[in-house]
């Protein structure tokens, strides 16, 4: 994604005021309050899902712009990763497979600034995997995945990838 890119946010749904606002956190994240646009990035995805996929590239090129430690966006990023590890969202695929991706992507960053809310996120995901019924076998897929991953030091072992990934690489 380039920088022209950084136009094609969906933020239409937001008034004019919270619109420049965000805006403007895409093109020079030092001249805001990163706190208040995260706040309102997640009480927008929490209220409205299909906005969460793109409240998730708005985060990523904010902290990519502004190539900093992302302190401001830590625990609205983990409210929007507790949200996705309800019981309602791990019955949905497409919604499990965002939250390992995320995992994946910033966990163990997350993980250092704060481990309190790993510890009690992880054991979200474990309940969600040994007790919650219905959940299907893609989805019980990843989140052993995810498990094992945190647990292996945020690495992938390769028994692991072999376990989980031999299909994809045959």
């Amino acid at each position: 994604m380039g920088e022209t890119g950084k136009e094609e946010y969906k933020i239409q749904s937001f008034d004019s005021e919270t619109q420049k606002l965000l805006k403007t956190a895409l093109k020079d994240p030092s001249n805001v309050d990163l706190e208040k646009v995260a706040n309102i990035i997640v009480d927008q995805s929490l209220k409205d899902c299909v906005f969460s996929k793109e409240a998730g590239r708005i985060c990523y090129t904010i902290i990519q712009v502004n190539n900093m430690p992302m302190m401001a966006l830590v625990n609205p990023v983990y409210d929007c990763l507790f949200r996705l590890a309800q019981p309602d969202s791990l019955q949905k695929e497409e919604e499990v497979d965002c939250l390992v991706l995320q995992l994946h992507r910033i966990g163990e960053q997350l993980e250092k600034m704060n481990s309190q809310r790993m510890d009690e996120l992880f054991s979200l995901l474990r309940d969600g995997f040994l007790l919650q019924e219905g959940l299907s076998s893609l989805s019980q897929l990843l989140l052993l995945e995810i498990i094992e991953f945190r647990a292996a030091d945020w690495k992938m072992t390769d028994a692991a990838q072999k376990y989980y990934y031999s299909e994809v690489t045959d």
